[in-house]
């Protein structure tokens, strides 16, 4: 005798969903009108494989991430593969090992997902849905201002109305910690204290530390010079040594290009965020939109990516989380993304063909139909398209005309066939 199963035993595992229509029709969206942003700015798609061998693909991921990845034995090989924590490294890959022989610069666009070990305590999300763009082969501010630029109008052509893109450089950090000497226990208690903005604990540290004050300045600055255009003016007051004040040239001039696209308003700068810095080499930043606590986007310059698959060529680059997006834009998305069908066509009797033609028809026309092929009265159709989210039930009612039913507020019309196969049904 088979058992009986409820929903509640069939879980799935922490951190991965289900999306119904609703929430799936705004992903689609979301990733349909990223990828025509990049097509435009003339980025051209690859794909890579969902899984590749562990031994190769960490090559190119950060300590962070290398701890994140879920792995497991491939019976045909006998070597460890793994489902990719991050796309970037894979298109890095690419470029190396399959396109080095092309010209450069190439324009490279994405869309996947990827799979990340996370702590089962901290609820975040195991699967990434990511939609981005590498440009390889262009050394530069122009190449870095691109990459904010082409973010920023993505985020325009999805209607979100307020967001900042908050832009970091890893040079002007590590001019200031690579001048600390202190032993790296205590030079990554500094770090973590300066990336939570922790002024207190940062202080606290600095008096243990016995560093000259001049470095002490420097390194207190850090968590204070986040804001607009003005920290940049800031920062060269407070920070003088010689690769710190080359970050700050590169960052006025990535400033300069936006101003040119009319963008500077859109951008803040934060010279004390310390993440990246075992991977970026230049240019960073985020993208956030008010009262979602979790980075939209992310990118920035990463000139050794390749050369650890043996083809060095500078690099730069942007991601959008997908799901972030999603639920940071949600509300805003049902303006322009509907779960609705327009039309739901029936026809009673055995012969369906003029039924199957009509609806052959207005799709044709740009409309959406589904054919009703279930045997049930009128009234059980109306019941079945308003639970549904059909705008209209559509009965044929003989050979040269149709009606059409409101399922908003039971108005009804008749429209001749002969209008619907000329391509000139209006259903309001």
């Amino acid at each position: 005798m088979n058992k009986s199963v409820s929903p509640a035993d069939i879980t799935l595992p922490k951190g991965v969903k289900d999306f119904l229509p609703l929430k799936a029709a705004k992903i689609v969206y979301l990733r349909q009108t990223l990828l025509d942003i990049f097509s435009r700015w003339g980025f051209r798609p690859v794909i890579p494989p969902s899984m590749e061998y562990l031994s190769v693909l960490e090559r190119g991921l950060g300590a962070a991430l290398q701890a994140k990845t879920v792995r497991f034995d491939d019976r045909q090989s006998g070597q460890l593969v793994t489902f990719t924590p991050d796309i970037t490294p894979q298109v890095a890959r690419i470029v190396a090992t399959r396109m080095r022989e092309m010209p450069l610069p190439l324009r490279l666009s994405y869309y996947g997902r990827a799979l990340r070990h996370e702590e089962q305590q901290q609820g975040k999300d195991r699967e990434i849905f990511q939609a981005g763009v590498e440009l390889y082969g262009i050394d530069g501010a122009e190449a870095d201002a691109e990459m904010i630029a082409m973010a920023i109008e993505a985020l325009q052509a999805l209607g979100v109305e307020k967001f900042t893109i908050d832009i970091g450089q890893v040079e002007f950090c590590r001019g200031i910690m690579e001048q600390l000497e202190l032993p790296a226990e205590q030079l990554a208690r500094i770090s973590e204290a300066i990336a939570h903005k922790d002024n207190s604990g940062l202080r606290r540290l600095l008096e243990q530390s016995e560093l000259p004050p001049p470095q002490v300045a420097e390194v207190e600055a850090l968590p204070r010079l986040f804001g607009g255009v003005e920290v940049l003016d800031r920062a060269a007051e407070a920070v003088k040594n010689e690769r710190s004040q080359k970050a700050l040239t590169n960052l006025r001039q990535v400033l300069d290009v936006l101003k040119v696209y009319g963008l500077e308003q859109y951008v803040t700068f934060d010279l004390g965020e310390m993440q990246g810095l075992d991977y970026h080499t230049g240019i960073t930043f985020q993208g956030y939109i008010p009262g979602y606590g979790q980075a939209i986007c992310a990118g920035g310059r990463y000139d050794r990516l390749t050369a650890v698959y043996g083809y060095p060529v500078p690099a730069t680059g942007f991601t959008f989380n997908l799901l972030n997006l999603l639920f940071a834009h949600d509300r805003q998305l049902d303006d322009v993304v509907g779960e609705t069908t327009d039309l739901l066509i029936s026809q009673s009797g055995e012969d369906k063909q003029l039924a199957q033609r009509i609806a052959r028809a207005v799709r044709q026309q740009g409309l959406s139909a589904a054919r009703d092929m279930v045997s049930r009265t009128f009234e059980q159709s109306v019941d079945y398209a308003s639970k549904m989210n059909f705008r209209y039930v559509m009965t044929v009612a003989g050979e040269s005309e149709v009606k059409l039913h409101s399922i908003a507020d039971s108005s009804e019309k008749t429209v001749s066939i002969e209008a619907i196969f000329a391509g000139n049904l209006e259903l309001s």
